[in-house]
């Protein structure tokens, strides 16, 4: 059996969007050698949900600093979003698309929940519109009238509620998250919050010496 790298992260968070790029390039890089998963964190969920104005309004200043940090960019959709402070924030829908995408394509995963942030944080996508889901659906070869009807079965709710509560379960008290797993109850943390594509290398190699010494 393979390792498997875990990704804990949430749609809605911003240095999960700017640490993207940096998953997918270890994806890319290490996937003849791990297993990946990506588990959503249910970062704004219940009485925490609302509109971008009012839940998040931090977001017209901090994106600036994801940006400086991690080379992302926020769409011109996006910022428009933020300023106008109607878009809800809700993790749930894209938490449940992801438990949706993962019965087709569980080892896309990764692609999958990079494309979404890019919906939302470049084109100003709300992640509760359906519309969203149809597109990426698409895009992945998958029937997108399916896929939206399945968003709406309750298994894949409660799917989307599991990864919450392994969120917990990990001790995940941030996003993004990552770890390589090596056995059943055995978990190395390789990423606590935005970490660049080279730190990030060196203690998957670590972890991997390790795990073959």
């Amino acid at each position: 059996m393979k390792p498997k790298i875990i990704y804990v992260y949430d749609a809605l968070c911003g240095w999960c969007y700017g640490f993207s790029p940096v998953i997918k390039s270890v994806y890319e890089r290490y996937q003849n050698r791990f297993d990946f998963e990506v588990i959503s964190g249910g970062m704004i969920l219940g009485p925490r949900t609302g509109p971008i104005s009012v839940v998040a309004p931090y977001i017209q200043t901090a994106y600036h600093s994801v940006e400086e940090l991690t080379g992302v960019e926020f769409g011109e959709g996006f910022l428009k979003e933020v300023e106008r402070g109607e878009m809800i924030l809700d993790s749930e829908k894209p938490a449940i698309a992801l438990s949706v995408f993962k019965t087709y394509y569980p080892d896309k995963a990764i692609l999958f929940a990079h494309d979404i942030q890019n919906c939302i944080n470049f084109d100003g996508k709300a992640p509760n519109d359906e519309d969203v889901y149809r597109y990426l659906a698409v895009n992945f070869g998958i029937d997108p009238d399916e896929f939206v009807y399945k968003m709406h079965q309750k298994e894949f709710k409660q799917a989307a509620y599991y990864d919450f509560a392994l969120t917990k379960q990990l001790q995940v008290s941030g996003f993004p998250a990552a770890f390589i797993q090596s056995a059943d109850n055995h978990f190395h943390m390789i990423a606590k919050g935005y970490t660049r594509l080279e730190d990030l290398e060196v203690r998957i190699e670590k972890v991997w010496q390790e795990l073959h010494n």
